[in-house]
Order: structure tokens, then sequence, then C-alpha cells
């Protein structure tokens, strides 16, 4: 299993486990060259940890190093993605429309593209030009040396989504398409000059409509962000591009981002050496005698092996083959087992390392200590009320046959699982503690999980490794441009003044914080289903979390509610989109299970509503 992505009738997530995918032959450079950044930075990074830790001589220029190299990391492994068709977009309308129009828009998503990233490509270099004049505190190099990855990795983008789109299409297709933009693009500027005093429906019409239907034609949920705010800022203001690209580098270049890469590279060592498989195991030899035995140690599993990958769907992907036959077996229904796979997933994503905790503590300015802290509790509390529905469900389980484990056996698996168990509570409680920060704790846990994996649990093959290397950085380029377009669309937003009307209206809503917490339950649940959770938080996060600090809501408690919420709807169907990874996993059809999930979507959102109600659950242990 690695982590990359693959259409599957509904839409494409980042981190779909399908297998190692291989990228153009003229890409093989820009794969080999990100691969080889990845390595650099985990190497300094280690270096900072051990001179700071063990020497107590920190190095100064270590953070701007990797500073230096994370930005060419994000920007590379963005064409890589490009190249491999691996950025998130969604895809449940694109195929309502008719096979004809279909056609059209497998020309005109793609060429949108295009034009995006060649409207980007001079700023950007603009961008490199204005950089030049600043000096790096540490290193004392020009700062044009970092952000010169933005207009290679624009330009080389460019170049991708046109051979794309020659590839998707037919010439009258793209002709058709080209059409269609130009006269858009002609109309947009006729029409300019009338546009700013309409105010707040220019909001509407770019940085919804636009976007809105970018989204359903296909296009990658980064670029449908990009497309928005650079047609808003372009035709209804006179804000120079340039000051678009700092904005996109700025939201794809905080230091805190840096752990991403380095836990999903974590969740593909856990997945290559099996030390995911050796927990379930040892819990299904401990709790699989019970009833609803298996459904404890699915859900178990994911809480556990959540807080070592980082990643939902590398979880399912783990626990679902592992414990699908024997739950199959005992009389589980296939479409029982999906509803419980899909929301344990959900339960589990404010288990630390969260990537999605991490972004929310760069965007929002949170305490990510704090959020690993209340993530572990929150979880809990939400294992309880799947766990509760579990033993219900579990009344009629066929347990003919079924035996304790033998306490030797127990004991085995323990021993076998030890070394993986001590990772996910290795990780919380250095980074919740204060010990280490969250990149720091990251890379020592993907040389710690390295070293134990090829000891004891088989080793990985010197070419798998290489295969990581590049699926990593894949995946973290996807992760990281859509950070950078939903800040820069994020920043377009807050700029027509629509964040402090907003935050005047519900403020005089009645109810005062519980009305809040209400409503952000319903737009994050609205968003998890269309967006997925990571641009959701770019995008409404600058928004939502000041006005809930106005109103007395604690930080941590409120981003609590947030992850859960969307992660909700992110379970939901008809369109939430990680329901349809977990029926991809498990091999069932999504008709099939969609009627099951409902009872366990009920579930989450009770615990939901006590997580929001009872903020002690949140902020008693920081």
């Amino acid at each position: 299993m690695t982590m990359a992505t693959e259409s599957i009738g509904i839409g494409e997530i980042e981190d779909m486990p399908t297998g190692l995918k291989s990228g153009s032959v003229l890409l093989k450079p820009v794969e080999m060259v990100s691969s080889i950044i990845l390595v650099v930075i985990i190497g300094l990074l280690l270096m900072g940890v051990t001179s700071r830790y063990i020497l107590s001589l920190p190095i100064i220029w270590v953070d701007e190093a990797a500073a230096f190299c994370f930005l060419w990391l994000a920007m590379l492994g963005a064409v890589i993605a490009i190249d491999r068709n691996e950025h998130l977009r969604l895809t449940l309308f694109l195929h309502m429309f008719p096979e004809r129009l279909r056609g059209f828009f497998s020309a005109l998503g793609p060429l949108l593209v295009a034009v995006f990233l060649f409207g980007m490509l001079w700023p950007a270099i603009e961008y490199v030009i204005e950089e030049s004049y600043i000096t790096s505190a540490a290193l004392n190099i020009p700062m044009s040396w970092r952000v010169a990855a933005l207009p290679v990795g624009i330009g080389l983008m460019a170049l991708l989504a046109l051979r794309e789109t020659v590839r998707a299409a037919k010439a009258s297709e793209i002709a058709a398409a080209a059409a269609v933009i130009a006269v858009a693009g002609a109309l947009l500027w006729l029409v300019s000059p009338s546009l700013p005093p309409l105010g707040h429906i220019n909001i509407l019409i770019f940085l919804v409509g636009f976007v809105a239907f970018f989204l359903a034609i296909g296009v990658p949920i980064a670029f449908c962000f990009g497309l928005g705010a650079l047609t808003f800022l372009t035709v209804t203001s006179s804000v120079p591009t340039m000051v678009m690209i700092g904005r996109i580098d700025e939201g794809m270049s905080s230091l805190i981002l840096l752990s991403v890469p380095i836990f999903v590279l974590l969740g593909c060592i856990l997945d290559a050496t099996g030390m995911g498989k050796a927990i379930v195991d040892f819990l299904a030899s401990l709790l699989g005698h019970v009833r609803a035995g298996m459904s404890y140690v699915l859900l178990g599993s994911l809480f556990l092996v959540s807080g070592i990958s980082g990643s939902k769907v590398s979880d399912m992907a783990t626990v679902a083959p592992a414990l699908f036959p024997e739950m199959k077996r005992r009389g589980h229904k296939p479409r029982e087992m999906i509803a419980l796979l899909a929301t344990g997933a959900a339960m589990a994503d404010t288990v630390p390392p969260s990537i999605v905790l991490i972004v929310l503590g760069s965007v929002a300015g949170v305490s990510i200590a704090g959020l690993f802290t209340s993530g572990f509790v929150i979880a809990m509390v939400l294992l309880l009320v799947l766990a509760i529905l579990a033993r219900w469900k579990a009344r009629s389980e066929v347990m003919d046959g079924i035996r304790r484990a033998p306490l030797r056996l127990v004991g085995k698996a323990l021993a076998v699982a030890a070394p993986a168990l001590v990772l996910p509570f290795l990780i919380r409680s250095a980074v919740g503690g204060g010990v280490a920060t969250a990149t720091e704790v990251s890379t020592i846990a993907v040389l710690y999980a390295l070293i134990i994996g090829m000891v004891l649990y088989g080793g990985i093959r010197p070419s798998k490794i290489y295969d990581m290397l590049v699926e990593t950085a894949a995946l973290s380029g996807a992760i990281l441009i859509i950070l950078g377009t939903a800040s820069a669309m994020a920043w377009a937003l807050t700029q027509t003044g629509f964040a402090f009307k907003m935050a005047a209206m519900v403020t005089d809503l009645p109810g005062g914080w519980i009305t809040y917490m209400l409503v952000t339950i319903a737009v994050f649940m609205v968003l998890g289903c269309v967006l997925e959770g990571l641009p959701a938080i770019v995008l409404m996060a600058p928004i939502m979390f000041p006005i809930a600090k106005t109103l007395g809501i604690n930080d941590i408690h409120y981003s609590m509610v947030v992850v859960t919420a969307m992660n909700v709807g992110l379970m939901a169907p008809p369109i939430g989109i990680g329901f349809y990874i977990a029926c991809k996993i498990g091999n069932v059809s999504p008709d099939e299970a969609m009627g099951a999930i409902w009872p366990y979507i009920g579930a989450l959102f009770v615990g939901l509503l006590v997580i929001a109600m009872i903020p002690a659950l949140s902020t008693a242990y920081l």
C-alpha cells in the first residue's frame, strides 16, 4: 500500500492507497531531486534535534536551510502529483453530465489549470526578483534561492497541464474549450469597470459561483481556489497579482508544516514494515473472543494506528484487510463493516499525529501541543459512542467456536507489537508535554520506525524506500499547493471586509456561543462533504476562529468541534468523499453501504454535540 490518488467515480483523494504509481519518464529527474530534498530535510532536522537536545548546541541555520528545501519539495511534489494525476478533485458531478459534455469538460478542466498557471508564472518571476534584494538571516544568501521554486514549479505544472489537455480530449473539444475561455476572459475584461461597485456580490460571483463551477467540472481543488482568487483580484480590484504569489508562498511555507511530509513518510514506513498489522494482531488476540470483540479491535486499531501514520486512509487500508475476513466469518455484514470502518477513521482523525491538526495549528495559530493533548481525549469520547453502538449491533453475532486466545499467544503478540505500540504514545507525550515540536518528533519517529522496522519487522527494500520518498513528495505537494491557493483565496475574502460583517452578524444572533457552535457544526459538515479537511480549514479558519474568540470560546475546544464536524461530513453520503474511499478499500458497493452508515453517523453526531456543549472535555487536560 502507498498513499496516492485514483479516480473512484466520486472523487480523487490525496492519500488513496492504490499501489505504487509510476510517473512519466521525463519526470524521473524531478522525482529523483524531490526524494533527495526530502532526505536532506530529514537529515537537517535530525542534526538540529541531536545538536539541541544531546549536545546542547543549537544550530541556528538548520531551520532556515530546511525552509529553503521545503518550498522546493512542495513545488516539485506538486509537479509530480500533476504528472500522476494525484491532485485532489471532485468527480461526483462530472459523471452526471452527458458523455458529450464530459468530453468537453475533460478539455476545459486541464486547460483552465494551464491558464491559471501561465497567468501566475510572470508574477512568480517578479516575486523572485523582489526577494533577491532580501538576504536570509542565518545563511546570509538571497531569499530568491528559496522562492525560485515557485516559478520553476508553476512552469513545469503549466506544461504538464497542457499535455494532459492534449491527452484527455479531442482537438475539436480542445478548440471549443479554448474558445469558451477566450470569450469568458473578454467578457470579464469588458464588464470589469462595473464590478467593483457591486461590493460583496462579487464574493458570490467569483469566490463562490466560479469556484463551485470549477469544482463541478472536475478541476483539482487547489486550482479551483487559485482560479477563483485570481479572477476576483484581477477584475474587481487593482491589487497586483504578485501579492497573490506572496500569499501562496506564505500559505505553504510555515515551518510547522515541515512535519506534514515527514508524517506522510512515517505512514509509508508503518505500512511497509507491517508495524500497523502487528498492533491489529495484538488487539485481536486480546479482545477477539468477546461479543462485538472484532468491532472493538477495528476501532482500537484505528485509534492506535492513527497515532503513527497521521493519515485516516492509511489507517483504513492497514486495518481492513487484517480484520474483515474474521468479521465476515462471525456474521458481520460487509455494509456494517464499511460503516464502522469509515466512522472509526473519522473518530481517529483527532489522534496525534493528525495532519489535519498540524495544519489547523499552523493556519489558526493554535498550540500544536494543546491540539495533540485534547485530540487524544476527544477521540476517546467518539470511540466510546461508536463502541456502544457496535455492541448493540453485535447482539446477534455468531460466536460458535470462538475461544479466548491462550495467554501465551497474547504475550507473543504483545512482544511483537510492543515496539510499534510505543510510537503513538511517544509522539503524543513528546509534543503534548512540550519536550519537542511536532516537526522534531516526526523526524525522530521516522528514524525510530525505520530502525525498528528493519531490525524487528523484516526491513524495507532499497527500491521500496525510493518509491516511498517519491510518493511522499507527490502527496505532500498535492496537500501543500492546496494550502497555498486556499490561503490566497482566504486572504482575498478577508480583504473585502466580509469577515468583519459576518462577525457582527453572528455575534448578534440569540443564544451566544451555543448558537455559534451549531452554525460552525453545520458549516464544517457541509464543507467536509465537498472539500475534504485541509482546504476547508485553510479557507474558513481565518474567518471563523476570530469570531469564536470574541465569543469567549477556547481555541482548543473550538478546534476539536471544527475537526470532528468536518470528519462527520467527510464520511456522510452521498457526497462525503471518505465514505467512498472506505467502500473501495473494503470492496463493497457504495449503494449497499449507504443505508448502513447512518446510525454510525448519528452516533458520531451525538458525540460531536457532547464535545461542543462540554468545553471541559477539550480543555481539562491542557
